[in-house]
């Protein structure tokens, strides 16, 4: 007989009288759950005079809630259960007994505690070890939601209305989207918002900040690593971005500055839904859907060879463009209302407004930085006037002097594109107003526009309809 026999041997023949001697009771019942043998102080708990008095009976008539029968029959131990007997309960464990064919030939039961109350620490830690890790599971997932919707958007000019109406179309569908724009035109936000309308809202949003990753690191970020990869690696491994939003959505931002090695893994892992996570070699599948986005202009990176034609075309099935802000002149008023109200809440401001003449003067910029350019003006301008209304004045004093010059031409110079769209709305709306002798509904139908969108317009714009 080898050593690991002897050992297991030893602990088989002392585990009864180990656990006799330190639990409050145990019982052995044979094939027909029939008592053949309790220990001294199982009667006592019991109210028994004699433990011989039990030997051969059937298990219930003694305990008769008991399930030793159960395990006889199953097979199954039952680890840890509450045992009612009388008015009182215990805490119970049983396990079955096998031969050395592992037929089972009867079982052992174990009073623990003869009080289930002494189990209140160990259920009262439970229990709070479980409230931690639904919490953190909860906050993860909240993490990984989104926080914007179509909503979010604010806009309501035609330019606005039509990119809306593209992304709420690609938000019914799980196809890749490709969205571009410039820096700041709210890619993301409009990423979120087809998630969080789409099919897949309830599961992960992940997003990847192409340019923000070191590019050592890009491969471990979307793929994961394996256990002891490498050095310093985590001796559990790490879940890759693809991982963290299977079944979700995974937003790739500044996909433009991903390099041609990865662009070809990542193409590989679009094309059949599975990759390999960094230091393994098993295959990993995945099921969600891509979103990209890109400030630069992905069509000349691949006539150039810097961007993989198939991949542009695999991320490239809709196409949404986000317009700069100097070309959504009708949707100043709107947007600034919200990001002064936006700015108030969120720096714990008395409630501000904003005048139409700053409206104006916000017009007349060219804003090369878009909307995250103009909330930075509105905040700078909110923190340094007293008044309750923004004006213009209040504008120019924080607005980019670059833009101040082009904002005000001298006599004989050139406008800005902003000016001249601006005036030439103006010229339209007054026309349309008059000729319709004031009637704003008929003069949105002739404009094309919504009745909503008119009054924006005549707002933002400064147009008094008394003259009309």
């Amino acid at each position: 007989m080898t050593l690991s026999e002897d050992l297991r041997r030893l602990a088989s023949d002392t585990l009864l009288s180990h656990f006799a001697d330190y639990c409050e009771g145990a019982v052995i019942v044979d094939r027909d759950a029939r008592i053949v043998w309790m220990n001294d102080s199982y009667p006592e708990r019991l109210g028994i005079a004699l433990s011989s008095c039990v030997i051969g009976q059937p298990i219930e008539q003694v305990i008769p809630n008991s399930m030793m029968r159960q395990v006889v029959h199953s097979g199954q131990a039952i680890m840890l259960d509450i045992m009612e007997y009388g008015d009182r309960a215990f805490v119970v464990t049983r396990l079955p007994l096998r031969d050395a064919g592992g037929e089972v030939v009867g079982a052992v039961g174990f009073m623990l505690y003869d009080d289930p109350s002494r189990l209140a620490p160990l259920m009262a830690r439970y229990q709070r070890l479980r409230s931690d890790l639904a919490e953190a599971r909860r906050k993860l997932a909240e993490a990984r939601r989104t926080k914007y919707t179509f909503a979010d958007f604010v806009g309501a000019g035609a330019a606005s209305s039509a990119l809306k109406q593209a992304a709420r179309r690609a938000a019914r569908t799980t196809a890749p989207v490709l969205i571009l724009g410039e820096t700041g035109t709210g890619k993301e936000l409009l990423a979120q918002a087809i998630h969080a309308a789409g099919a897949r809202s309830e599961a992960p949003f992940v997003a990847v900040n192409i340019a923000a990753v070191p590019e050592t690191l890009l491969e471990a970020e979307f793929f994961g690593v394996a256990p002891g990869a490498y050095t310093g690696a985590e001796r559990g491994g790490r879940d890759g971005k693809f991982k963290l939003a299977d079944g979700g959505t995974l937003f790739l931002d500044e996909i433009g500055d991903m390099s041609p090695a990865l662009q070809a893994k990542l193409l590989r892992t679009l094309q059949e839904g599975e990759y390999e996570p960094v230091g393994s070699n098993r295959l990993a599948t995945v099921d969600l859907r891509v979103i990209a986005a890109t400030s630069r202009d992905l069509e000349r990176m691949v006539a150039e060879g810097s961007f993989r034609a198939d991949l542009y075309y695999r991320l490239n099935v809709i196409t949404l463009r986000t317009p700069p802000l100097r070309e959504r002149l009708e949707d100043f008023a709107l947007l600034a209302d919200y990001l002064v109200d936006q700015i108030c809440r969120l720096r714990s401001m008395p409630p501000r407004g904003i005048s139409t003449s700053a409206v104006n003067r916000l017009c007349r910029h060219d804003w090369p930085g878009n909307v995250r350019e103009l909330r930075n003006v509105l905040e700078r301008a909110l923190l340094m006037s007293d008044s309750e209304t923004l004006e213009a004045d209040d504008i120019a004093a924080v607005i980019q002097p670059a833009s101040s010059a082009a904002a005000e031409p001298a006599a004989g110079a050139p406008l800005a594109i902003a000016e001249v769209v601006a005036r030439a709305e103006r010229e339209a709306i007054r026309s349309a107003l008059h000729q319709c002798r004031g009637n704003k509904a008929e003069a949105a139908r002739r404009l094309g526009i919504s009745r909503a969108a008119l009054y924006e317009k005549i707002s933002g714009l400064g147009i008094e309809t008394a003259v009309c």
